[in-house]
């Protein structure tokens, strides 16, 4: 008997993988005219992004409780990914208001 040995899987477009993007580009804002990230566009894609996530996650739910899915596996998915945006945006604004205190502190 012969087993075959564990061989590296090709994902791509085609497993329903998307291309997230560059780690260079993660919590890049809108630039202004002078090519600066606008501080509070950071602030409004991840409260979009919140938004947008639990929109998704409420959708998978009722179309779970309804049994109009045939993915029973979406709703605990789109649950991970609400509270990981949620949990993105708490993390943000802890970091924003340790250093807006940090600036409040130095002494002039």
């Amino acid at each position: 008997m012969f087993i075959d040995p564990i061989q590296l899987m090709q994902f791509g477009e085609g497993f329903g993988v998307k291309k997230v993007g560059s780690y260079l580009e993660v919590g890049q804002g809108t630039k202004s005219s002078t090519g600066q990230t606008v501080f509070a566009d950071i602030f409004q894609n991840a409260i979009n992004d919140v938004i947008t996530t639990e929109d998704e996650y409420q959708k998978a739910k009722y179309m779970l409780a309804t049994g109009q899915t045939d993915d029973p596996h979406t709703e605990p998915i789109a649950a991970a990914k609400a509270q990981l945006s949620l949990d993105l945006l708490i993390q943000l604004r802890n970091k924003a208001l340790d250093a807006y205190n940090e600036v409040m502190r130095i002494n002039l």
